[in-house]
């Protein structure tokens, strides 16, 4: 998916909420604004957004000395999630559909965002997900993909939120390898992140060998590109792995909530919409 002009002004406002998180010196906040206003200028509006939230947040990283800023933030998330995790495991085993149950769960994590907003109720999230009508729902698709498949690449997006994609991963039963950032940006799931929340007792863990908030494959590592090239089945979780993969030419699933409107009117739907979309290859 391409920059689109309303991604511009986005940018400024994730710098400034990020600043926030990590720091309560105006000046220093005011500096890291400065320097994306000027960066700004030279970003074309063919680049992919995931690109541009790198380097703001390696910027962040240097300006607070800090390897991981937030992550104590996504601790927080993790173990909230996985004090739930035992009542999101039995609604899913007595529901009269546990794929997709175990779906919408995933997709009710994906509000856990800290590049769209800072404040989320996940009680709240689960309740409305579990009834929520979607707009886009390639279930179909996605049990034939997963009938044939022998193997899963199930590419991650933020910590907390991984603790769903645990609960689908054990839903679907195949041998999953789970993908998660080289380096930590935003509130992404890393290699930390994914162990905290119990993935490597469901799925083999990977790095994608690229630190964006999103996968761009051109910034990804040759092991990732042959894992994504030669899987039997790719899903993909979030917002920002749709704005890097949305365009390439293989099968991926898509599991997110259109939190953003950009994203939304790319897909063709309304902003906070529920979507399980199959990529048209």
């Amino acid at each position: 998916m391409k920059t689109y002009l309303d991604c511009f002004p986005c940018f400024v406002n994730q710098a400034l909420r990020i600043g926030r998180m990590v720091t309560d010196d105006g000046a220093v906040i005011k500096q890291l604004i400065d320097e994306v206003g000027v960066m700004l200028k030279d970003i074309p509006l063919t680049s992919i957004p995931p690109e541009t939230g790198e380097i703001i947040f390696k910027r962040v990283r240097e300006i607070s000395g800090i390897h991981d800023p937030l992550a104590e933030i996504k601790n927080h998330s993790t173990r909230e999630v996985l004090e739930i995790y035992p009542r999101l495991k039995r609604m899913v085993l007595d529901s009269a559909d546990p794929l997709l149950t175990a779906v919408r769960l995933a997709i009710a994590g994906n509000v856990i965002d800290f590049g769209i907003h800072d404040d989320y109720d996940i009680e709240k999230e689960i309740r409305e997900t579990l009834v929520k009508e979607f707009y886009i729902c390639d279930i179909f698709p996605l049990r034939r993909a997963l009938d044939n498949a022998k193997n899963i690449l199930f590419i991650g997006d933020n910590a907390g939120e991984s603790v769903f994609d645990r609960l689908l991963i054990e839903t679907m039963g195949k041998p999953t390898i789970y993908v998660v950032r080289a380096e930590p940006v935003l509130n992404d799931v890393t290699y930390v992140d994914a162990v905290a929340a119990g993935i490597g007792q469901v799925a083999d863990i990977t790095s994608s060998g690229s630190a964006a908030p999103g996968t761009i494959l051109r910034s990804c590592s040759v092991k990732f590109r042959q894992l994504f090239k030669s899987a039997d089945l790719v899903i993909a979780k979030g917002q920002g792995n749709y704005e890097g993969l949305s365009e390439e030419e293989r099968p991926v699933f898509f599991l997110l909530k259109a939190k953003c409107p950009v994203i939304a009117r790319d897909i063709g739907v309304e902003t906070g919409a529920i979507v399980l979309k199959r990529s048209d290859v």
